[in-house]
């Protein structure tokens, strides 16, 4: 089954030290893949590069930024192939921004 996590944090990691932060992603990122789990991930750009867009009554509607507005935001996601939610969460705490941020887990509809 599969798993996304969106990974939430504050895009400003003044406390943090990066090269650290960086490292921990390379070591989760070693061990989720030899154990199967990452099908794939990615980080994102800064939030204001962030176009949301809604169509009403035929109109598209582009507004600047994120949907969501607020201390945290989307910075990243992986696709994870778990056989249940609760390892999909075991994983999840694995991710380094876990410490410093949020991340939400959702099970994929297969259409």
């Amino acid at each position: 089954m599969q798993f996304v996590a969106l990974i939430y944090n504050l895009e400003n990691y003044a406390d943090v030290d990066m090269s650290e932060l960086m490292q921990q992603y390379r070591e989760f990122g070693r061990e989720a893949k030899n154990a199967g789990v990452i099908v794939t991930g990615e980080a994102l750009q800064e939030s204001n590069t962030a176009r949301s867009l809604k169509v009403r009554e035929g109109e598209s509607i582009i507004e600047q930024g994120p949907v969501k507005d607020g201390t945290q935001q989307l910075g990243g996601y992986y696709v994870l192939e778990c056989e249940s939610m609760d390892s999909a969460l075991q994983w999840a705490a694995k991710i380094p921004s876990a410490r410093y941020g949020t991340i939400e887990v959702r099970p994929t509809i297969n259409l």
